[in-house]
């Protein structure tokens, strides 16, 4: 029976690195189909003039003035969002218990960040072109809410696992959880996307992880699953580094946020995903933080500008530097995750 269970792992294994060389492959492949596209019909990203509370955007114009002065395509996420959707279906790893819902819930919140990116190039709106923040929101969370209805009353899962501790049922309950876990991901990943390579680096470390937790746990749809984004996403980041080649924008953000939130409700992690994710959570909250004392403090800010990326640009660290050393911190709390995970009983 343990030669069995070993011939099992090492096939699963083999499998796992497969469905991550195809999602770089087909990645690859689609990135030229994009570029013709992108160039052609001019798809340039438009870059914000205004800040959330509706100051001008001076600290963020300054840092980012060359960039302005090029034009540099956004919507790349949908070669990702296309890669993982041929991988996942035509190889194979398409099951209603492990794979239907992350992929559902991917491109659906996909879409809703593909309408934001077209909003963006025709340049409707005030400072940051794309839909109205409240539709947005909304938006992404009737996708969140239509997984959370499938997760409770389809795959029946009525409880989240508590570290040292074990299951926990809250019975429908979980819906609202499910939801919160999404929206906030997909979110953190959409305020993460700031600079060259920062969001697809940091997107990789996260679903390795992922692949690592599920691999572990036996739940070897989940792995592949991850395996496959962080193929497509190490594509993406091949051109993403600066200076960028193109930018993922909403319909990447959103779509691979998501799946990532969706993915630790599966895996049972939901408590680990805010180690995991460590960067997006610092993302996250600095922008939250900015907004609050600019609202109770009249105006006055936290950070020289928000989210922290941005930041440690106004202070003189180059963007490259900011981005590689953001790696090396979502690698370490990546690994405390994991840690975390195989001590606190989730495998």
């Amino acid at each position: 029976m343990e030669s069995l269970d070993l011939t099992v792992i090492s096939d699963e294994s083999v499998r796992g690195l497969l469905f991550g060389v195809l999602g770089l492959v087909v990645a690859m492949l689609l990135t030229p189909v994009y570029t013709n596209l992108a160039y052609r019909h001019h798809w340039w990203k438009k870059q914000r003039s205004d800040t959330t509370t509706g100051e001008k955007a001076s600290v963020y114009k300054q840092l980012h003035a060359e960039k302005h002065r090029r034009n540099i395509p956004t919507m790349a996420g949908l070669i990702g969002v296309v890669a993982i959707v041929i991988v996942t279906i035509a190889f194979g790893n398409l099951t209603r218990e492990q794979t239907y819902l992350p992929l559902a819930a991917m491109l659906g919140a996909g879409v809703v960040g593909l309408f934001d990116d077209i909003i963006n190039l025709r340049g409707v709106g005030k400072g940051v072109a794309g839909l109205n923040a409240r539709l947005k929101l909304g938006l992404i969370i009737s996708v969140a809410a239509l997984g959370a209805w499938f997760f409770h009353y389809k795959l029946g899962y009525d409880s989240f696992y508590l570290s040292f501790v074990g299951d926990i049922n809250i019975g429908w309950w979980l819906m609202p959880l499910f939801i919160l876990v999404v929206v906030a991901t997909a979110n953190a990943v959409n305020i993460s996307d700031g600079l060259d390579g920062l969001a697809g680096g940091l997107l990789v470390n996260a679903y390795a992880i992922y692949a690592v937790i599920a691999f572990l746990q036996g739940n070897y749809g989940i792995a592949a699953f991850c395996m496959t984004t962080v193929g497509v996403l190490l594509a993406y980041v091949w051109f993403n580094v600066h200076p960028a080649r193109f930018f993922m924008g909403d319909v990447g953000s959103f779509a691979f946020g998501t799946g990532l939130g969706v993915v630790a409700m599966l895996t049972g992690t939901l408590l680990l995903l805010p180690v995991i994710g460590f960067v997006f959570v610092m993302e996250a909250g600095s922008s939250a933080l900015q907004i609050l004392s600019k609202r109770l403090r009249n105006g006055k800010k936290i950070f020289k500008s928000a989210p922290i990326h941005h930041h440690f640009e106004a202070i003189g660290w180059p963007e490259s530097k900011v981005t590689m050393r953001f790696w090396i911190v979502s690698q370490v709390f990546g690994a405390l995750g994991l840690i975390l995970a195989i001590l606190g009983g989730h495998i």
